[in-house]
């Protein structure tokens, strides 16, 4: 099956709602997203219209939410970008040495996965990544928990590598999470 991948509109934050949901109650979504589904559900609309229009090509640009969707319209996956500039903190409290972007809320519906979303969707980050304008990005990150081996494996086959940092999650000293990077191509 074909699937169109695309930035999210700022209309469609029920949607986008629907979708971080079904992600959060993913099996592996106590490995895979800081969040509960809980918490989550709980959020009030504005949370998530404020949260998707961000996300769109109408807001500052600190962050882009891409989706694969099928024929039918129907959302089967996303993924979202957060810029970070480099010697500026980030969301996660580091502070990095490079200008970056940061890949978040990696979600594919079981039906779709297999089917090339995921890559579809990374190479969609990717670009906007290598794009934006007034920089230049030299990296894409992600943070993966230790044992997620489904995701470290998937994210292996998109070119991205192990870097050895290690971040405690939550405070833990012994649940953490591995940083991952993919470099800017050459040329």
């Amino acid at each position: 099956m074909d699937y169109a991948i695309r930035v999210i509109r700022p209309d469609e934050w029920e949607q986008a709602r629907e979708l971080r949901l079904a992600a959060l109650r993913d099996p592996v979504a106590h490995l895979a997203f800081l969040e509960t589904y809980e918490v989550a559900v709980g959020r009030p609309d504005s949370f998530w219209q404020e949260r998707t229009v961000g996300a769109s090509e109408e807001g500052p640009g600190a962050v882009r939410q891409f989706v694969a969707e099928d024929a039918d319209g129907r959302w089967v996956g996303t993924v979202s970008v957060l810029v970070e500039r480099a010697a500026a903190e980030s969301l996660f409290g580091d502070v990095p040495e490079v200008e970056q972007t940061h890949v978040v809320g990696v979600f594919v519906r079981d039906e779709a996965r297999g089917s090339g979303v995921v890559d579809a969707l990374f190479a969609a980050a990717a670009e906007w990544s290598w794009s934006l304008e007034g920089w230049r990005t030299e990296r894409v990150r992600l943070y993966v928990h230790s044992e997620n081996v489904r995701a470290q494996a998937a994210y292996r086959r998109l070119g991205f590598a192990d870097t050895g940092v290690r971040v405690g999650l939550h405070g833990s000293e012994i649940e953490n999470e591995c940083e991952y990077e993919l470099l800017r191509p050459v040329g």
